[in-house]
């Protein structure tokens, strides 16, 4: 299944990884991929903890990135 995650730098540099179908569902790491791999672990934990409590389990991704030139001034 797929997830989308949303990552952005924080102040102090650290990079923090959110999934917006999974409430809650955050994590970070001091790099982007450990942001990444940590993200993985707990969204993991999260299906698990929802499934064990016979919660729906929200539908992967289905989505499609548009790329566009940049518009020039």
């Amino acid at each position: 299944m797929k997830y989308r995650v949303l990552i952005e730098q924080d102040e102090d540099g650290v990079f923090v990884a959110e999934v917006p179908v999974l409430p809650g569902c955050i994590s970070q790491g001091k790099t982007r991929a450990e942001a990444m791999e940590n993200i993985r672990e707990a969204i993991e934990v999260y299906l698990e903890s929802l499934k064990a409590h016979g919660e729906p389990i929200p539908p992967p991704i289905t989505e499609e990135v548009v790329e566009v030139a940049e518009a020039t001034v």
